[in-house]
């Protein structure tokens, strides 16, 4: 098959912190709350660092069958139930689809590390022989796309990477490829993280990552705003149903928006720290928008990486002006990760969801707890406040550890 097809997004399957399925996210969104608490996964009295944003309600008897449910560790349950939905939500009868056409493409920072973690103390504690059999087929990230093809019996293109932060933008942007270069007619993608475990979290607090504002834990998390000190932990999962245009018109689908565009790239710099002129994550962008035909000038909205760590909402706010700075009005731009905390690999995926949203229902997710911005944070932010807007094109950014920069940019459905 020859040529560039059109990718359309058919299905959101989310668990977030703020809500799950598509509708529970929506409504999480337009509540303008955040759902960041003091961790009760585990006691974090020994770290800086006391907040997260929890799951409360994730019941993977719900999705799963009980005795696969219980062959995967939260990470994995996630990714599946998260698939599930998201077909549920596209009306997918996979039973009349080529299966070899239809393929998972997903992305995790750590996959079951924190599964891993546990058995780590079962074996000290008990021995080795205590430790559960499932671990070695748990650990890897690839059990996020191996598990939903199974489930599904899926036979397309299938990977799962760990590209850090960035990893659910680029599944999805892979995704897309696979679709659009003939190579898949439906892809699942996205990505799931489950994180909140004691060295898992500790990791980040040792390294003095994450927010230390345990006096006001909902507030903890204020991307751009000029007293933020570091992001807030998060889990959750987010798969999205990716279907090739014309089949997808062809069978009634309902079409949230269009993928036009996929960039990314590497600072080459530090493992933490961002390049500071910001040229690479601009560079990430401008290949988006470049894949996709669109002028900076044509694109209405931006929900940024906006992690709330100190160095990387500024720099994220160099890099917006690269590629907008021409602009006669750059575009709104919005944080969500005040909501539901940074899933890490999975935040991507949560964020092209909502963004598909905001274009699809014409409202624009703010950015809250943003009171008062910080030093070179000077763009329009959307604080604290949703914003009624027909948006023809948008952009989500994410960007990691070891300077992975990810953007992929939608087009209104037609």
């Amino acid at each position: 098959m020859t040529g560039r097809r059109r990718v359309v997004i058919t299905g959101i399957g989310p668990i977030t912190p703020i809500g799950t399925t598509r509708d529970g996210l929506w409504d999480g969104l337009r509540r303008e709350r955040s759902a960041v608490r003091t961790l009760t996964r585990f006691d974090p009295a020994m770290f800086r660092s006391r907040n997260a944003a929890e799951i409360a309600d994730f019941r993977p008897d719900d999705f799963l069958e009980r005795k696969r449910a219980k062959r995967l560790d939260r990470f994995g349950q996630l990714a599946v139930a998260a698939a599930r939905l998201a077909v549920d939500d596209a009306r997918l009868d996979l039973a009349v689809e080529n299966r070899e056409r239809v393929g998972a493409m997903m992305g995790s920072a750590l996959g079951g590390v924190a599964f891993a973690e546990t058995q780590v103390g079962v074996a000290l504690r008990d021995g080795f022989k205590a430790v559960d059999p499932s671990l070695a087929l748990t650990v890897f990230a690839g059990a996020a796309s191996c598990n939903i093809a199974i489930e599904f019996g899926v036979q397309g293109p299938n990977s799962t990477n760990a590209m850090s932060c960035a990893s659910g933008t680029i599944a999805v942007g892979q995704a897309f490829r696979a679709i659009r270069d003939g190579d898949a007619d439906v892809m699942l993608a996205g990505a799931a993280e489950a994180p909140l475990a004691p060295l898992c979290f500790g990791a980040f607090a040792i390294i003095r990552a994450m927010s230390t504002r345990n006096d006001d834990p909902a507030r903890a998390s204020r991307p751009f705003d000029r007293d933020r000190d570091g992001f807030v932990m998060g889990e959750g999962a987010c798969v999205l149903v990716l279907e090739e245009r014309t089949r997808a018109l062809a069978r009634g689908a309902h079409v949230y928006a269009e993928i036009v565009g996929f960039g990314y790239s590497n600072d080459a710099h530090h493992m933490t720290a961002p390049r500071p002129d910001g040229s690479q994550a601009a560079r990430s962008m401008q290949l988006a928008l470049d894949d996709g035909h669109v002028a900076a000038h044509e694109v209405g909205y931006v929900n940024a990486h906006g992690s709330s760590t100190p160095l990387n909402d500024s720099t994220e706010t160099s890099a917006l002006k690269r590629v907008f700075g021409a602009s006669a009005a750059p575009p709104p731009v919005s944080s969500t990760k005040a909501y539901y905390g940074h899933a890490l690999g999975a935040s991507g995926a949560f964020e092209l969801a909502i963004t598909a949203l905001a274009v699809e229902r014409e409202w624009l997710p703010p950015t809250l707890n943003l009171e008062t911005p910080g030093p070179g944070c000077d763009l329009d932010y959307i604080a604290n406040a949703g914003r009624a807007a027909r948006v023809d094109y948008a952009l989500s950014n994410s960007f990691g550890f070891g300077g992975i920069n990810a953007a992929v940019v939608l087009r209104r459905a037609e």
